[in-house]
C-alpha cells in the first residue's frame, strides 16, 4: 500500500519538508526500522522531483534516522541492542556535561524559550500530535546544549542524540495508545525539573534532572524494545561512578 505523505506549506528549503514529512511518517510507524526508502515513489507522491528527495535521504542520515546501503539504496535505521546501550551511555554522559555548561551559561531569553516549547508540548496530547511532540522535544534538548555555549559539545549532542532510538520509543505510543496520557504527564514533569533547575543556575539540580530524564527512557527501552536492562544499567553505573568521581 503506498503511503500517502502530505505536503505543508512552510517557509522551509524543499528539502526540509520533505525531510520534515519522512520524519513524521518514521514516527507514526508507516515506515519501520528496516523498510526501504523507495525515491521514486516518494518523490511521485510528493509531486516533487527526485532531487530533494535525495536530498531529504541525506538528512534523514546524516541525523542517525536511516542509513545508506551500497548498491541498494537507503532505509530507516536498524540498530542492535549493543549500538542503543552505547548510545544511551553517551546520552547519559553529554546530558550531564551539558546540564552543567548550561546552568552557568543560560540567557533569560533561552529560559523563556523553554517554556514556551513545555506549553506548546502540553497542548500536543493527541496521539496524532505524537510527531509534533516529539520535535518539540528535540528542539527543547536542542536549545539546552545550545545554551553550553560549547560549539564541539553541541556538535557530539547532535550526533548521539540522533543515534539514539527516540522515535521508536515514540511509536510505541501508537501500538499502546492508553500510555499516552501518562507519557506526556511524565514528560512534562520531567522538562519541568530540568528548566527549575537551570532557571536557578543550579548545576547538580540540573544535572540530576537530566540523568533521570534519560533514565527513564532506559526503562522504556528495557521495557517496549526488549533491549537487555543488564547492558543500560551498566552504563548508568559508568557514568554516575564518573560524575562523582569529578565533584
Amino acid at each position: 500500500m503506498p503511503i500517502s505523505i502530505e505536503k505543508e506549506l512552510t517557509h522551509k528549503p524543499l528539502k526540509e519538508e520533505i525531510f520534515d514529512a519522512l520524519h513524521r511518517q518514521i514516527i507514526a510507524g508507516k515506515y519501520s526500522p528496516g523498510d526501504w526508502l523507495r525515491q521514486e515513489d516518494i518523490a511521485s507522491q510528493m509531486g516533487v522531483s527526485m532531487t530533494p528527495v535525495r536530498e531529504a535521504f541525506d538528512l534523514l542520515v546524516a541525523k542517525g534516522i536511516a542509513e545508506r546501503v551500497p548498491y541498494r539504496g537507503v532505509r530507516v535505521r536498524e540498530l542492535n541492542p549493543k549500538e542503543v546501550a552505547e548510545a544511551y551511555g553517551l546520552r547519559l554522559m553529554l546530558e550531564a556535561i551539558i546540564a552543567r555548561e548550561a546552568s552557568a551559561n543560560i540567557t533569560p531569553k533561552q529560559i523563556a524559550a523553554l517554556k514556551k516549547m513545555v506549553s506548546e508540548m502540553d497542548r500536543q496530547v493527541e496521539l496524532s500530535e505524537m510527531p509534533q511532540q516529539r520535535q518539540l522535544s528535540r528542539e527543547f534538548h536542542a536549545l539546552i546544549a545550545e545554551a553550553s555555549g560549547n560549539t564541539l559539545l553541541i556538535q557530539l549532542y547532535t550526533i548521539v542524540s540522533n543515534a539514539f532510538p527516540d522515535w521508536l520509543l515514540y511509536e510505541a505510543l501508537y501500538r499502546k495508545p492508553e500510555l499516552l496520557d501518562t507519557s506526556a504527564k511524565q514528560t512534562h514533569n520531567e522538562h519541568t525539573a530540568i528548566l527549575e533547575g537551570l532557571e536557578k543556575r543550579n548545576a547538580e539540580q540540573t544535572i540530576k534532572a537530566s540523568l533521570q530524564h534519560v533514565m527513564e527512557s532506559g526503562r522504556w527501552l528495557e521495557k517496549y524494545l526488549d533491549i537487555p536492562s543488564a547492558s543500560l544499567q551498566t552504563q548508568e553505573k559508568q557514568v554516575l561512578h564518573l560524575i562523582k568521581k569529578n565533584k
